[in-house]
């Protein structure tokens, strides 16, 4: 799995038990191109199909993580072609990402090393946890480019942040100091730029130590579809179904007889095998 060729725009490490995905443009301060996006979306099936992949780091190359999309086109950059099946707008790249993140059946955890902007911040958003260098900024800039913000942030943003603080943010296209992005809850935490990457990576083993793969993947898959459920009876249900089907599995078996041992268990289920169906 792990990658040396420096050519490749996004290169897929391997530290144990944590895949750590690393934009590698530092030339171009990671800047986004078609082509990262789609070795994005292809990384993330590897990792959800590996087994021995517990969790996922996101991170960058050099000073940046990522200075949002390539702008080597100029004025045209974001002049699309028409979508060839539907023939209206084709589906904006940011937002084939960011869906795929959402979707990762494995936590996710975004290192960000250094400046993050337009879609290199918004990508960002659909990963568990946001670790952050002390120097780090935060670019919403769309409205300053004449866009609109992208890859599924005003979903995302108003669920992290809040509304007001998402509208302020994106409307302003503002710059978001790391001190502010702590206070308003963008991030989790800011550590020295060297750091980073090692306390993604502490944080991400902290998060899979001693857990069961598939109640995890379940677990997450509960918690963020269930941020956009009518009520908590939704939530029931989802639950109530998962209790059931999970109950009768080796990992609660393997999970309550360690428990009683007294030993750290060794939970047989897997990913791969499938994932019950909770949702209805």
């Amino acid at each position: 799995m792990p990658e040396t060729d420096p050519s490749n725009p996004v290169i897929l490490e391997r530290n144990g038990e944590i895949a750590v995905v690393r934009f590698n443009r530092p030339d171009r301060l990671n800047a986004f191109t078609n082509e990262m996006c789609y070795r994005l979306i292809e990384i993330f099936d590897e990792t959800d199909a590996d087994d021995d992949v517990r969790a996922v780091v996101l991170t960058g190359t050099g000073r940046a993580f990522c200075a949002g999309a390539d702008l080597a086109g100029g004025g045209d950059t974001f002049v699309l072609g028409d979508d060839p099946v539907t023939g209206g707008a084709p589906a904006d790249t940011g937002g084939q990402v960011t869906l795929r993140i959402y979707r990762s059946l494995k936590p996710v955890i975004a290192a960000i090393n250094g400046p993050a902007a337009g879609v290199g911040v918004t990508m960002t958003l659909p990963a568990d946890v946001r670790i952050a260098s002390e120097t780090a900024k935060f670019g919403f800039v769309f409205t300053r480019r004449g866009l609109v913000p992208e890859a599924c942030s005003t979903w995302f943003l108003p669920r992290a942040v809040g509304i007001s603080t998402a509208v302020e943010w994106t409307v302003g296209g503002k710059m978001v100091s790391a001190t502010e992005a702590l206070e308003r809850g963008l991030v989790r935490e800011l550590v020295p730029a060297d750091q980073v990457l090692d306390r993604a990576l502490e944080v991400a083993r902290e998060l899979v130590s001693g857990t069961s793969p598939v109640s995890a993947a379940l677990t997450r898959q509960l918690m963020w579809r269930m941020l956009g459920a009518s009520g908590p009876e939704v939530a029931h249900r989802a639950e109530s179904i998962g209790i059931y089907v999970r109950g009768t599995s080796d990992d609660v078996r393997e999970g309550v007889d360690a428990f009683l041992e007294k030993r750290d268990p060794k939970f047989p289920n897997r990913i791969s095998e499938g994932l019950p169906v909770l949702f209805e």
